[in-house]
Formats: structure tokens, C-alpha cells, sequence
């Protein structure tokens, strides 16, 4: 019913797909590139940040080019349905996101830098869509693991607002929720560094070209 309509819908949890206990696939256990587990327990130290910028792929790629990020893995956040496929989130029926989980030495690299990155790595005022990619797992989205993540987004998006307002861009469209509660469920071991399995693949990433202040900037004055 949802892939008939002209714009897409979030399903309530009552439409969402039930999914199932355990997932159908398993994870590989290190990242293709940086060499580092995929799934925690982390070493102690790290944070961990999770952000939805459009497709996973590109998104992911981004993020493990970045100086002092230990390990990255794409999966599917901030819907209902339990350990979902490919297949069931890019149906809308899940309620997910295309999420990639950025693991980070916080001595090396700080959660502001990588607010940074997310703001001017997409277009955050596109909704249900980034670029050509149409569908409402493509939104665009922080889950915070802290308080400290938490302020620190609403800071950047306001003064991101601010510089995108007065670039003539439209008002951003980013939920920035907690995620407890919303759980990251890894995506099949394809889809993992799929960028740096397949070299010429597919890339939907693009930002709006506008700087994003760093850190938390003001967003008056």
C-alpha cells in the first residue's frame, strides 16, 4: 500500500512488518578497510555515533575516510520492525532508516567534527528523500548516545539552520532522537564497505555545498 503513493509514509507500528527474533544473515567480524570488529563491545574509550544521510554506501565511505574513526558498519535504525532485510526497509513497511554506526576515538576526532561531516555530506531539508533516492529510509537522522551528542546536534542543526537560511535553502527536515530505544540492526554482510568491495558502485551522497559551523555555534548573533 505504501509503494502506490506519490509521497511516502512512515508506517505506525501496527502497519510496520512484525519481522523476526533473529536475523536472517550473519555479519562479517572485521571492516574491509580499517581492519577493526564491526559489532561492540568496543574498546573502552570510544564513542559510538549513529547518523542517516541517504544511501548507506556512500554514507559509510565518509565516514571511515575520517581520521580517528576505528570502525564503521551500515545497518537499518529508528524504526519497528525487528532485524529487518534490505528488502523490507526499502519497502517503507519497516519505519528504518538507512543508517551507517560511526565507532570514534574522541582524543582524535570529536562528535562536533563528525556533525560537520554529516551536515555538509547530504542535503538535510530533502525529507523523504536524498537526491534521486525517494523513500522514507532515506531521511536524514542522528540517534544520540549521550546528553553530550544530544546538545551538541541540536547546536549544530541550529546554526547549520542558520547558514542554509541564508543560502536560500530550505528549513532542515533531520530528526535528531535518542537511541535508546531504537535499536541498530546491522544490514547483510553486501552491503558492508560496499564501496570498497565495489569501487565504481553506486554513490547517491551530495551535500548543499554551504560550510556548517563546527562545533556548537550560536545560532544568533
Amino acid at each position: 500500500m505504501f509503494l502506490n503513493r506519490r509521497t511516502p509514509e512512515l508506517p505506525t507500528p501496527e502497519q510496520a512488518l512484525r519481522g523476526r527474533p533473529v536475523p536472517e544473515f550473519t555479519v562479517p567480524s572485521r571492516h574491509t578497510v580499517l581492519g577493526n570488529p564491526l559489532v561492540g563491545p568496543y574498546p573502552e574509550g570510544l564513542e559510538v555515533a549513529d547518523f542517516a544521510l541517504g544511501c548507506f554506501w556512500g554514507a559509510e565511505r565518509t565516514f571511515w575516510q575520517t581520521e580517528g574513526v576505528w570502525t564503521t558498519l551500515v545497518g537499518y535504525q529508528g524504526g519497528y520492525t525487528e532485524n529487518p532485510t534490505y528488502d523490507e526497509a526499502c519497502s517503507g513497511l519497516t519505519g528504518h532508516t538507512e543508517a551507517v554506526r560511526v565507532v570514534f576515538d574522541p582524543a582524535v576526532v570529536s562528535h562536533e567534527e563528525l556533525l560537520k561531516l554529516f551536515w555538509e555530506s547530504h542535503n538535510p531539508t530533502q525529507g523523504f528523500r536524498q537526491g534521486n533516492d525517494v523513500g522514507t529510509q532515506y531521511r536524514s537522522a542522528i540517534y544520540t548516545h549521550s546528553a553530550a551528542q544530544a546538545a551538541a546536534a541540536d547546536a549544530s542543526r541550529a546554526a547549520y539552520q542558520k547558514v542554509l537560511t541564508a543560502s536560500g535553502h530550505k528549513e532542515i527536515t533531520t530528526e535528531i532522537l535518542p537511541a535508546e530505544g531504537r535499536p541498530f540492526w546491522p544490514a547483510e554482510a553486501y552491503h558492508q564497505q560496499y564501496l570498497d568491495k565495489n569501487p565504481g558502485g553506486y554513490c547517491g551522497i551530495g551535500g548543499t555545498g554551504v560550510s556548517c559551523p563546527i562545533g556548537v555555534a550560536p545560532a544568533e548573533g
